[in-house]
């Protein structure tokens, strides 16, 4: 969402950085290309003035300490840094559970924020943390609210408490009320209660809000809002504060293609963490948003931390000591081996969300675009039509054989040929990384072997 953001901040600095010594009128330059580029992002006027004069004033007063001999243009930029993780909020907010379970989270936003899906993603979220969630459908008024909620529910494997078929009947409240009478009856140690929207804000969506707000106490109330609604979703959001109320902020949609002005904007002006962020369809898709993590992607920086996450939660810990000891004593990697890797990758997301994260991404947008996602399940198809025996010795792959793999994976016989070749090339390159504990899935896409561990003396 921030590609077009993050490539304007890029040239601004990559031209303060030629400068050399940098002088007030750089400075000046400088903050004149952030402004443009926060406000063709959708940033609101005011967020975007008082982030411009402070960078400005703090820049400034800096050179007068800044040595000569020292990196001007990166002191600029650790200030621009940081002041930008203070706009996004300055730190990751979690939710505040009750001291008396269950904890009451109630989602509130307009129609079409994503607010059913978000509480499928948040239950989910909170499930593999070991928590036991409850879904509670309150928009009794959207056609077939209740039952895209019971469907959510079931394919997070979370239970949903939905006494009414919603269409237009039932009374909220009383099912809000219930379903909290449920869960603390069921022993459920979280309910999260997803409440109706509109079309626009209105008298009607305030007050059916805060007679649920009213009834149940909710430990946190999150405003769900669309992340690609520009200035409209700062003026939702105040509609909102002013209304029903909220203490945290859950940004859908983040991995569209707008500005995303509301993300550096919302915060700001309500006074209200944003706290969770949704960046894609996939229930996976879905965390706790970090404000200096966000603010070091927007600078080119990357986001080595979350990738480290995924790929943690990704690859399996006895899969991997498994592999580990395997070179240890010297056997080979199979290809059974590489399927695990392929499937761990799998899990972490498409390739080029993963790619974006890495530092400097904004400047390879194009080849990450270019990236053919399906490669992938083009290669393990491949090797899922071999045996057992062709995965763990492929010098029995004859021609007969690679044919009838290729027919199976539905592939060309020169694309089992090339994955084969690869892979010897692996191999081979395994027996050097011994010593050296790289990973297998780096050797067989190419990359350097890691240095020699030395024994300590």
């Amino acid at each position: 969402m921030f590609e077009s953001l993050g490539s304007r901040f890029s040239g601004a600095f990559g031209a303060l950085r030629n400068r050399g010594k940098i002088s007030a009128s750089d400075i000046e330059n400088t903050c004149i290309e952030i402004r443009q580029a926060l406000l063709e992002a959708d940033v609101a006027l005011s967020v975007v003035d008082s982030f411009v004069q402070s960078i400005s004033e703090k820049s400034i007063h800096a050179l007068s300490s800044i040595q000569s001999g020292s990196n001007q243009a990166q002191a600029i930029f650790e200030i621009v840094n940081t002041e930008l993780t203070e706009i996004l909020g300055g730190g990751a907010r979690r939710v505040r559970f009750a001291k008396n379970p269950p904890t009451v989270i109630m989602l509130a936003g307009l129609q079409g924020a994503g607010k059913t899906t978000l509480a499928g993603k948040l239950a989910k979220f909170y499930k593999d943390q070991g928590n036991t969630p409850l879904l509670v459908a309150c928009d009794l008024q959207r056609p077939n609210a209740v039952n895209q909620l019971q469907v959510v529910g079931e394919s997070v494997g979370v239970s949903v408490f939905a006494p009414e078929p919603g269409n237009g009947t039932g009374n909220p409240v009383k099912v809000a009320e219930a379903g909290i009478a449920h869960a603390k009856s069921k022993l459920f140690n979280m309910v999260i209660v997803d409440t109706a929207g509109r079309l626009g804000v209105d008298e009607q969506l305030m007050n059916e809000a805060i007679s649920i707000r009213k009834a149940i106490n909710p430990d946190e109330v999150i405003f769900v809002i669309d992340a690609m609604m520009g200035q409209d979703a700062v003026r939702t959001a105040e509609a909102f504060q002013n209304g029903v109320g909220f203490d945290g902020v859950a940004l859908t949609k983040l991995d569209g293609d707008a500005r995303g002005g509301a993300a550096l904007s919302i915060a700001k002006i309500t006074g209200r963490p944003i706290m969770f962020a949704s960046t894609g369809e996939k229930v996976s898709d879905f965390d706790i948003f970090y404000p200096e993590r966000m603010a070091s992607r927007i600078l080119g920086l990357g986001d080595v931390a979350t990738l480290a996450e995924q790929a943690k939660k990704a690859f399996d810990a006895d899969t991997s000591a498994k592999l580990e000891a395997k070179f240890v004593s010297g056997e080979d990697f199979t290809l059974e081996d590489f399927l695990e890797q392929l499937e761990a990758m799998s899990k972490m997301g498409s390739m080029s969300k993963l790619l974006g994260m890495l530092p400097g991404a904004a400047s390879m947008k194009k080849q990450i675009e270019n990236i053919d996602e399906s490669e992938i399940i083009r290669t393990k198809s491949i090797v899922q039509s071999m045996t057992p025996q062709e995965r763990r010795d492929p010098k029995v792959l004859n021609g007969s054989r690679r044919a009838r793999i290729a027919i199976g994976a539905g592939r060309k016989v020169q694309d089992v040929n090339a994955l084969v070749d690869k892979f010897t090339a692996a191999q081979k390159m395994m027996k050097q990384m011994r010593n050296g504990g790289g990973s297998p899935l780096s050797a067989a896409m190419g990359l350097p072997p890691a240095p020699k561990k030395v024994a300590p003396p």
